[in-house]
C-alpha cells in the first residue's frame, strides 16, 4: 500500500512511502484484537478489591438468642454472614485479572488494528517534525493543518522519543503521542485517527 506523505499543513509533499503489506495490507482478525483488548484492560484492573469475612468482623460471639422457641433459626454468633453486620461469604478478594497472550497472536491483533486503520482512511502519514523547544501552540497548528484536531481521539506515532514534541502535544486533550515500540492494539483501535511520522513506517516490526 503507497499512500502520500504530508508536510505539517496537511498538504502532499510530491514524496510517497510504501507501507509493508504484511503489516497494514493484512486481513483483520477480530477474535486477535478481541483478546489483545480483553488483556489490555485486564492488566489495567487494580485487583484491590475486598470485603471483610466472618473472622476479620469485630462483633461478639456470645450467644445473643436462645437455640429454641423464637420461630427462628438457630444463631449463635453476631459475626454471621446471616445476620446484619455480619461478615460476607464468598467475598471478593485481592487478585490480579491479568492473563498472558501469545507472542503471535499479540502481533497479529496489532498488525490488525494498524491495517484495520490503513484500510478505512484514517492513517495518514506526516514527514518528520522537530520544534527548537516545546510550543503547545505550534503542534496545535499542525493537528489542525492534518484536520485531526476535532477528532475525538488523535495517536501520534513518533520513532523515538523525541521530548520538545512530546512536551509540545501532551497538553492537548485529543492527542496521544507514543512511540512506536509502545503502541499497541488497544491505543491504535481506541484512536479515531492515526498520525505516523515518516522514519517511523520503517520501525514497525
Amino acid at each position: 500500500m503507497r499512500i502520500d506523505i504530508l508536510n505539517s499543513n496537511g498538504q502532499s509533499t510530491g514524496r510517497s512511502i510504501e507501507l509493508p503489506d504484511t503489516i497494514f495490507g493484512i486481513e483483520p482478525n477480530e477474535h486477535a484484537m478481541y483478546l489483545a483488548v480483553k488483556q489490555f484492560n485486564a492488566a489495567q484492573r487494580q485487583g484491590t478489591h475486598k470485603s471483610k469475612e466472618k473472622w476479620e468482623i469485630a462483633r461478639t460471639t456470645k450467644k445473643f438468642k436462645r437455640q429454641k422457641g423464637t420461630g427462628g433459626a438457630r444463631a449463635g454468633s453476631l459475626k454471621s454472614p446471616t445476620v446484619k453486620g455480619g461478615g460476607r461469604a464468598f467475598g471478593p478478594r485481592p487478585r490480579d485479572y491479568d492473563f498472558s497472550l501469545n507472542k503471535k497472536v499479540r502481533k497479529l491483533a496489532r498488525y490488525s488494528a494498524l491495517s484495520l486503520k490503513a484500510q478505512s482512511g484514517k492513517l495518514k502519514v506526516v514527514e518528520d517534525l522537530s520544534f527548537d523547544a516545546p510550543k503547545t501552540k505550534s503542534f496545535a497548528g499542525v493537528m489542525k493543518g492534518l484536520g485531526v484536531n476535532e477528532v475525538k481521539n488523535a495517536l501520534i506515532v513518533l520513532p523515538d522519543y523525541n521530548e520538545n514534541v512530546y512536551l509540545s502535544g501532551r497538553n492537548i486533550a485529543n492527542a496521544r503521542l507514543m512511540n512506536v515500540k509502545d503502541i499497541n492494539t488497544y491505543e491504535v483501535l481506541h484512536a479515531t485517527d492515526l498520525v505516523l511520522f515518516e522514519s517511523a513506517v520503517s520501525k514497525f516490526v
